[in-house]
Order: structure tokens, then sequence, then C-alpha cells
């Protein structure tokens, strides 16, 4: 049965035998399978939860009973053995198509590497932490690298982390995607429970707002489309890659409102966000130059105004940008450090609304990632701290 009250649901199986539950992430809008694993050992073990990797709800019933039958048939036969080369095949016909365009080619580059460092023909069962631990030296050490990369150039952790992120969920995806003759691609995940490299110390350097001033007064110098970028970035605090990817119908300048897609979006969100007097003003100008409307992009390819501009032409604005306000090149530093500026000014605001303004999947990120400690802030906190009186407890 399909629920409206907290977003989509569905339940099929019996209850305490094979029950699986189909649902809606209520942000993302991504859907999963839930059930208790009659393989594992103990209550908390046997709970899973898998990311299905699309939002199509018909397919998600589907996808939860052949899940519960697989459940309620616990003598069944083995399904046939599954080869890296088939996984991928698979996962990359008929999940990745349905993300964004980024998400799309990691997905391939990511699958393009492991095919090279475990073969085509390995089989997906036989996949082993050594496995990961050889992946990881291999990246790490610049060895192993996408196809026309002729330089051996050592990767970060983080890069590594997000390329066996992708693994492990295809990994998760085949445990309950059908093979076509009533059993599951891939009995279980042989990777759970994996730990992932992670960066010591990550660079998330930030802008100060006099920087990003510098940065404004040169920006006509470089583009018109690169002052729009910055004012943009810094009024709304959204990715780059949702700014590129903006129509002129998400633009509502009489309402003062934008429209955030969710096929633009890094989590699938769609919102809507009020504008600024900055950022309205620079809309503005921007569309009476163009004499652009409708689905038009925002911010057209220079080479064919029926593509946005690519992520590439935007790094070199603001390279050039920076060497022009003499700004020193920090690693790290870029459009995401105005995301993390527009975080970091925004502390007092309600961290639901927050999450809403810069189109945040959860609290947590903001605070792990993009807000930092500042002495402003600091000495505002001290100054306004409230002395506890009255008879201790």
């Amino acid at each position: 049965m399909a629920k409206t009250h907290n977003g989509w649901s569905y339940k099929t199986g019996e209850k305490g035998r094979n029950r699986v539950r189909a649902f809606e992430h209520p942000s993302s809008r991504f859907l999963f399978l839930e059930f208790y694993d009659p393989k594992q050992g103990t209550d908390s073990s046997r709970r899973k939860r898998v990311a299905l990797g699309h939002r199509d709800h018909a397919r998600a019933k589907q996808q939860a009973d052949e899940v519960a039958s697989r459940i309620g048939r616990p003598n069944a036969l083995p399904p046939a053995e599954l080869t890296l080369g088939e996984l991928f095949d698979n996962y990359l016909r008929e999940v990745t198509p349905r993300k964004g365009a980024g998400k799309q080619a990691h997905d391939r580059r990511a699958a393009a590497l492991f095919l090279i460092c475990f073969g085509k023909k390995r089989k997906v069962r036989t996949l082993s932490a050594r496995d990961v631990e050889r992946y990881i030296d291999e990246r790490s050490n610049g060895h192993l690298r996408p196809a026309g990369s002729f330089i051996r150039r050592p990767v970060r952790s983080r890069v590594i982390e997000y390329d066996l992120r992708f693994l492990n969920a295809v990994l998760n995806w085949a445990t309950v995607s059908g093979n076509g003759n009533g059993d599951v691609l891939l009995e279980r995940n042989p990777l759970k429970g994996i730990r992932l490299p992670k960066e010591e110390s990550p660079k998330r350097p930030i802008v100060r707002h006099e920087e990003y001033e510098a940065l404004l007064a040169v920006a006509s110098r470089v583009s018109w489309q690169f002052e729009l970028a910055l004012v943009l970035a810094n009024e709304t605090g959204h990715r780059i890659s949702a700014l590129a990817q903006l129509r002129w119908s998400d633009i509502d300048l009489a309402h003062q409102r934008i429209l955030w897609r969710a096929e633009h979006d890094k989590i699938g969100f769609e919102h809507a966000t009020p504008l600024t007097v900055e950022a309205a003003s620079a809309l503005e100008t921007a569309r009476a130059r163009e004499l652009r409307i409708g689905d038009a992009w925002v911010f057209p390819s220079p080479a064919d105004p029926n593509k946005h501009c690519s992520r590439h032409l935007f790094r070199d604005w603001w390279q050039r940008g920076q060497k022009l306000a003499g700004l020193p090149a920090l690693r790290g530093r870029g459009y995401h450090s105005l995301r993390r500026k527009f975080a970091t000014e925004m502390k007092d605001t309600p961290l639901k609304d927050l999450c809403h303004l810069g189109g945040w999947k959860d609290g947590q990120t903001i605070f792990k990632c993009y807000q930092q400690a500042d002495e402003e802030t600091m000495r505002h906190a001290l100054n306004n701290r409230k002395r506890l009186t009255g008879a201790g407890g």
C-alpha cells in the first residue's frame, strides 16, 4: 500500500517474515528499500537499508516485491555468478542515466578504473578488503589512472573515497535488483563494512569579504559572466554546477525568487529561495545585456549559446580573476570557498532555513565542511554571554 503522511512509501511481504518497505527520502526524494536479512545474525546486523539510485515509484515497488519474494524463499537456488563487467554494464545502463551530468561522468570514469584494476571477468562475490587496499595504493601513487591520462599523478584520499563509495553503492544496488529469473544480481555486498580512506586534514579555504570585493572589482575585465557568477555564488551560497545550469525560466525577478531544479542539484533537492537585492540587480543587468528569456541559459557558452558554460571555463575565469586581483593561488580556493563564506556568515540563521537557502542536505554537512570559526563571532558571543544566577542544584 502507498501512503503520503511522511512522504511516499510502499510495504510488501508479511510482517515478521519477509516484510520490505520502499520509501522516499523527504529531502532528496531518492528511493530506498528497508528490510531484515534472515541470513545475518543479530537484529541490528539483519536490518538493511539500500539506496536504489532512482526516483521511480513503480520501479521501486517492483524491486521491493522481488526482494520480499527472495526472502520468502529461503531455500531458493543461488543466483548465477556475476562478473564485475556485467555488474557495471547493468548499473551504467539502468541507474547512471538518471543522475546529473557530473555524476554520470564520474560513474563511467570510476567503473573503468575498477575494471582496469580488478578485471572485467572478476567474480563480484570474490572482492575483498585486500582488493580495496590494492585499489587505494595504485590510485594513491598514480599508477592507476583514467584512460588518456599519461601523467602519473597521485590523487588525494578524498577522490579515492568518492570512487569507493560509488562501488559500494553499485554493490548494494545489485543486492536488491532482479536478474530476470526471480533472483537478485548479487546475494550480498562482499565489501560491506569496509573502511574507506579519509582525508587527514582536507583543504577548505574560505574567501574573506575583502577578497571577494577585490575579485568583484576586476571581474568585468575577465567576463560579464564571471562577474554574475561571483555575485550569485556569494549571494545564494549554491554550487557553481547549479549556477551553471540555471535557465531564465528559473528566475522570477518580479517576486525576487530563484528556482533550483532537482535534476541540476547534487542531492536532487528542488527548492526555491529568495533573491537578495545584489543578486536581483546583477540578474537584471545580465538579462538586459543578453535579451534572453524562457529556457535560454543564464550562462550561455560563448562557443554555442544552446549549451551552458562548462566547469572548465568557470575555472579559467576564476584563475584569471584571482591573478588580476593579486590574490595568491591557494589549493582548494574557488567558487566553493564562497559557499563556505555564505555558511559562515549565516551562522545565526536557523539551521533548517540555512539548509534550504544553500541547498544542503542536512545540518551536519554544514558543521563539518562549511562553517568556520571566526574571531568576530566568538567575541560577539563572549560579549553577550548570559551569566548563570540563582541557587545551584
